[in-house]
């Protein structure tokens, strides 16, 4: 099922490439959604298909994220017609393939049990996102896209050299050098120490690198803003859960081999810092696109606070994982609907945007009240685990300090919200062309539809997959 999943993407990829109709290339992309979907639903609900090969497996942790991945793009694939739509001035052959194969690297990371073959895979998702980043040829995309690029690689090669000092701390006490998960799980408590807590930094910063998690998170006010609204969907969404992944990875190595303490701290001190820096930003900010890039800082800043807190947290943080995925797509999408209706990303120029786009103004609007963590929306149910985590494991200074960065960050980003869509739209912005379609509406009305669901009731299959991760994290059969 693993090469199902991976190359049924990649293959589409090369037959959209092969179509030379820009009308009917992107009705690949849902094809290919719902594809890529019915497979994930079977993989899971049937266990004797989560392991393809010694190197593909999909454990707990790899469906979860796999089901957020495929849920997204399933939403996203349907708005990208609509969108390509509008866009007839521009080809989208690259824009099509590169998205169909970003789909297919992604659920490789979430099948990944070799380290090596994780890191090639998330390394894969960069270059394959580069071009989408780069849809609208403009100087500010070009621009976004090499810094993505570049900041990227610096990440990912630290993320290397830390793969290869935690081979390394096999190699140091005289055991077989292996990059299975399995295989240094096995091993883990007789690792080097010294070289384990090195390599933990190297991959905390080079997965955190692609998380965004500060100070490395320069390139994403760039990337998100510059890019198309479904691509930073799918950044926020997607890659950003897959390079969490990978961090749940080595956390997993090292509770195992004992050195819980050592890397919570990290952890804490880095998903604090996010949340500061975003908060930071937030306040005064005119560019609403740039404004969900520091959103999306501030959410990782909240997952690697949640799994420094421990196991108190760590359902509130796998729950967290899964409801951010989702808003970000409600955010992004009617936030690419507002661009596209204004021509402009500043709250200078943009405002109104619910009397001008009825529904993509107010699900902007839903979305913030959502990824704010407001009740009754699923983002409340998982920060209200993480701060009872917090509670329940004695740390009292990080809960407050998580309370006080929400209300910071609640501030900031109403404001700017607010601003977008209150009021009454410019005459130039209410005879611009562009109309909310359905195409363009009803997957963001899906996406904020199971928001509310996991904010009213979580589905028992969804709470059994994340109890399992849990379980699995915590190194319990």
């Amino acid at each position: 099922m693993a090469f199902a999943m991976i190359f049924l993407p990649i293959l589409m990829a090369a037959l959209s490439a092969a179509i030379p109709s820009n009308r009917l290339r992107p009705w690949l992309l849902p094809v290919t959604g719902v594809a890529h979907l019915a497979l994930t639903l079977v993989t899971l609900a049937r266990p004797e298909l989560t392991t393809s090969a010694a190197w593909l497996v999909l454990d707990p942790l790899g469906k979860l994220i796999l089901l957020v991945v495929s849920l997204l793009f399933f939403f996203c694939s349907f708005y990208a017609v609509g969108y390509l739509h509008n866009r007839e001035e521009r080809p989208n052959r690259v824009f099509c393939a590169c998205l169909m194969a970003f789909l297919g690297i992604m659920s490789l990371v979430t099948w990944a049990h070799h380290l090596g073959l994780m890191w090639v895979a998330i390394e894969g998702t960069t270059l394959v996102t580069a071009p989408l980043i780069y849809f609208n040829h403009t100087q500010r995309s070009i621009e976004a896209t090499w810094k993505y690029l570049l900041v990227g690689s610096v990440g990912i090669a630290l993320a290397l050299l830390g793969t290869f000092f935690l081979a390394y701390a096999s190699l140091h006490t005289g055991l077989e050098a292996t990059l299975t998960l399995e295989g240094i799980l096995e091993h883990a408590p007789k690792l080097s120490k010294p070289w384990l807590h090195a390599a933990f930094v190297l991959l905390l910063v080079g997965y955190g690198t692609k998380m965004g998690l500060a100070p490395m998170h320069s390139w994403k006010p760039d990337a998100y803003g510059e890019a198309p609204g479904v691509v930073g969907a799918m950044l926020a969404g997607g890659v950003t859960s897959c390079a969490f992944l990978a961090l749940l990875r080595i956390y997993q190595i090292c509770q195992v081999a004992g050195e819980g303490a050592y890397v919570s701290r990290l952890l804490l001190f880095m998903g604090l810092l996010s949340m500061a820096v975003a908060s930071l930003f937030m306040v005064g900010q005119r560019d609403f696109k740039r404004m969900l890039a520091y959103s999306s800082v501030e959410h990782m800043g909240i997952l690697a606070l949640g799994l420094g807190i421990g196991a108190p947290a760590l359902f509130g943080t796998l729950l967290h994982v899964v409801t951010n995925g989702l808003t970000k797509g409600v955010l992004f999408l009617s936030a690419g609907n507002i661009h596209r209706a204004y021509g402009s990303k500043s709250t200078e120029q943009v405002f109104g945007a619910m009397r001008r786009l009825p529904l993509s103004g107010t699900l902007f609007l839903v979305g913030f009240l959502a990824i704010t963590g407001s009740p009754p929306f699923g983002p409340f149910i998982s920060e209200f685990s993480i701060l009872n985590g917090a509670f329940d494991a004695g740390r009292f200074a990080t809960g407050g300090l998580f309370l006080f960065l929400l209300l910071v960050v609640f501030i900031g980003m109403g404001a700017t919200v607010l601003k977008v869509v209150q009021g009454r739209a410019s005459v130039e912005a209410r005879n611009t062309p562009y109309r909310d379609s359905f195409l363009t509406g009803a997957p963001i009305v899906g996406l904020a539809l199971l928001v509310l669901l996991v904010g009213l009731y979580i589905p028992a299959p969804l709470t059994a997959l994340i109890r399992d991760a849990v379980l699995f994290l915590e190194g319990q059969p």
